[in-house]
């Protein structure tokens, strides 16, 4: 949270100002002089309404899946196929949704029905293909490294070979109207849908690692693989869990990106897993399993946009995005590796 802090109040003194329409409070239209220009003001280009709302949303589709992958490092694994599960969950989500918005659709499906249909049909999606990574992994008795970093080449593959390169599109109308349902505070309309996801999520991710016995169990294999099948714990079984509940999390933000924008592309999540596994780093997780909270994955989530944000603000080249994202997973790894010594010395 201090990081978060420090990060944004760095980002409001520094980012500039631009000019910006003054919009009519009552009615939402642009206020105009008596010449019929637009009325402009200087604004703060972070501290800009439209500015967070992105920054929100956008954090919120890494948030989302770092809360599985942090379940994942606890164990002391790793997920490296988690962008291409949410390309081809949304691909897949998307080829549902526009044969169901096209003349050979049932017609009784296209209204408000579609929302729980989006919903359930790309969890599963990615839920079966997170299945698949567990079971392959507790199968073969390989690191899960091996089996996702395979995977990741093979689901990439395949959301190419399933749309030859095209992007999907063609929803119905009550779906993207759901996920960009409008609040308005003021003279500014807020799209609260994905943030409030992302925080359902966090909570449930929250009570189900530190209040439930599969939770603690997740923890007891992170920290003595041996030691828990010695206790009786079913280490495959909760491995296969983990994994599933992974892709279910994909699956679950590739709906909020496809039905957030209307469409689904075949490089829609690339490079995700960088920027997933670096949330879940940041916010504590340990890569040698044992440690990490759900809520620290979403404020990974949060300083990894914030980081995206501000180099787009200060006009710093997109080149050097990798580059940072990279460093930060390299810092926080450090920092958790100096901790852990510090500790045991103490």
């Amino acid at each position: 949270m201090l990081v978060i802090i420090l990060m944004m109040t760095g980002l409001t003194l520094f980012a500039g100002t631009k000019q910006a329409p003054v919009m009519d409070p009552d009615t939402g239209v642009v206020q105009r002089d008596a010449e019929g220009r637009p009325v402009r003001v200087e604004v703060n280009k972070f501290l800009e309404p439209d500015n967070l709302v992105l920054l929100a949303n956008n954090a919120s589709y890494i948030a989302i899946m770092a809360v599985g992958m942090t379940a994942i490092i606890i164990l002391a694994g790793i997920d490296l196929s988690v962008g291409s599960i949410y390309a081809v969950a949304a691909l897949l989500g998307a080829m549902l949704f526009s044969w169901i918005n096209s003349d050979a659709g049932p017609p009784f499906l296209q209204g408000w029905l579609i929302i729980p249909i989006a919903f359930v049909a790309c969890c599963a999606f990615g839920g079966l293909m997170g299945f698949a990574n567990g079971a392959m992994v507790v199968g073969f008795r390989v690191h899960p490294f091996i089996i996702t970093l395979g995977t990741m080449a093979m689901l990439r593959g395949l959301a190419f070979v399933l749309t030859q390169g095209q992007s999907i599109s063609g929803f119905p109308e009550p779906l993207q109207g759901f996920m960009k349902a409008e609040v308005q505070i003021g003279a500014t309309g807020v799209d609260p849908v994905p943030m409030l996801l992302m925080i359902g999520v966090a909570l449930a991710g929250t009570f189900i690692l530190s209040r439930t016995v599969i939770g603690r169990q997740v923890y007891a294999i992170g920290g003595n693989e041996t030691a828990a099948g010695y206790a009786g714990i079913p280490v495959g079984r909760v491995k296969i869990i983990c994994f599933t509940a992974m892709g279910v999390l994909a699956g679950l933000s590739a709906c909020i990106y496809a039905g957030y924008y209307g469409a689904a592309e075949p490089n829609a999540g690339n490079a995700y897993e960088l920027r997933v596994i670096a949330a879940a780093v940041i916010g504590g997780a340990s890569l040698s399993g044992g440690r990490g909270s759900a809520i620290g994955a979403v404020l990974g989530a949060i300083i990894i946009e914030l980081i995206n944000n501000g180099m787009i603000i200060l006009e710093i080249d997109q080149s050097y995005n990798q580059i940072v994202m990279g460093a930060a997973i390299v810092i926080a790894v450090v920092i958790d590796q100096a901790k852990g010594r510090f500790v045991r010395s103490g």
